[in-house]
C-alpha cells in the first residue's frame, strides 16, 4: 500500500503538546496508509476494524490498545456492520524520547520505545480497558499542555498496560484477558482457581495456553503475583507479615514463606527491614542530627 507522511503541525499549534480526537472510522480502507513525524496511541472503543499495519492486517476489537510510533504505516477500515470508535492521541517526538530518557527502567524497549517489526499493543480486560477510557476522557478536556500529555502517558504506561504478564502480541484473547484480570486482588488471592475461573476455559487448556504463553504453569504464574503484591504490601503498610500472607490468598504460611524466598533471595521479615522506611522517623533523626 502506498504511504503518506501525516505532519503534526497539521493538527495542532507550535504551544500545543499533543491532538486528542474520538472518531467514528471509515467502513473502507484510504488510498494510502500513513505514517508520521509523531508519535500516536490509539484506543479501540467500540465495533470492529481491520487493521494494515507495516504490511500485516490485524482484527482489532474494543480494548485493544496500541502504541505506533513514526515509521509504522497504518490504515483502518471499520467492520461495515459493527462499525469502529477508536480514541486517538496524537503527541511530538521530543516528549516520547525525553519520557524514554527520564523513564528509562520503566518504559525503555516497550510501549511507544518498542523496538520490534511491529508496534507494543496490549489487550486489556475489563478493568484496565475501563481504566484507559476514563484517564482519555480526562485527556480529552484538558488544556494541550506538555504536563498533561506526560501525566497521561505515564499513567498509561505504569498503571494501564503495565501488567508485566510475560503475554506477547499473538497470545489467544482470552488469555490475555485473564492475565490481567489476575492482577486484580480478587482473582490472584483465589490463586490458580482464580485465575482459570477468570480464563472461562477447561482447566486443561488453561493449564497448556499458560505453559505456551509464559512457560509457566498457572499455580506458577499466579503466585508469581502474589509474591510481588506481597513484596508491596512489605515495603509500604505496616500491617502484620500474617495479615500479608492472608490478603494475599495463603492459608500456609510456610509455602508463602518458600515462595518469597525462591523470587527475593530473602525472608519477608529481612526484606521489609530493608525496604520500610518511616517518613516520620527519618524525619525525627534528621532533626535530632541537623
Amino acid at each position: 500500500m502506498k504511504t503518506t507522511t501525516f505532519k503534526i503541525d497539521t493538527y495542532i499549534r507550535p504551544e500545543e503538546a499533543f491532538h486528542f480526537a474520538r472518531k467514528n472510522l471509515a467502513s473502507r480502507f484510504p488510498d494510502s496508509a500513513h505514517d508520521h513525524d509523531y508519535f500516536e496511541v490509539f484506543l479501540i472503543e467500540s465495533g470492529r476494524t481491520s487493521h494494515w499495519i507495516n504490511g500485516v492486517v490485524q482484527t482489532l476489537e474494543p480494548g485493544q490498545l496500541t502504541f505506533v510510533r513514526p515509521q509504522d504505516a497504518h490504515a483502518f477500515r471499520a467492520d461495515r456492520t459493527m462499525g469502529c470508535q477508536i480514541i486517538n492521541v496524537m503527541f511530538r517526538m521530543e516528549t516520547a524520547e525525553h519520557l524514554a530518557r527520564r523513564y528509562g527502567d520503566a518504559i525503555a524497549g516497550k510501549f511507544f520505545d518498542a523496538k520490534t517489526p511491529m508496534p507494543d499493543m496490549h489487550i486489556l480486560g475489563p478493568a484496565r480497558f475501563a481504566r484507559a477510557i476514563n484517564v482519555a476522557q480526562q485527556l480529552q478536556t484538558a488544556h494541550r499542555s506538555l504536563a498533561r500529555i506526560e501525566e497521561f502517558l505515564l499513567v498509561l504506561t505504569n498503571r494501564v498496560a503495565d501488567a508485566a504478564s510475560g503475554v506477547s502480541n499473538t497470545s489467544p484473547r482470552w488469555f490475555a484477558e485473564a492475565c490481567s484480570a489476575a492482577q486484580s486482588q480478587e482473582v490472584f488471592s483465589q490463586g490458580a482457581a482464580g485465575f482459570i475461573a477468570a480464563a472461562g476455559r477447561s482447566h486443561e487448556h488453561v493449564c497448556r495456553t499458560c505453559k505456551t504463553v509464559t512457560g509457566l504453569t498457572p499455580s506458577e504464574y499466579i503466585n508469581q503475583i502474589r509474591i510481588e503484591f506481597a513484596a508491596h504490601l512489605l515495603r509500604s503498610d505496616e500491617r502484620s507479615i500474617n495479615d500479608v500472607v492472608e490478603a494475599c490468598g495463603f492459608d500456609n504460611n510456610s509455602y508463602f514463606y518458600r515462595l518469597f524466598r525462591r523470587q527475593y533471595g530473602i525472608t519477608p521479615r529481612q526484606y521489609r527491614l530493608r525496604n520500610l522506611r518511616d517518613p516520620f522517623q527519618t524525619a525525627a533523626i534528621h532533626a535530632a542530627t541537623g
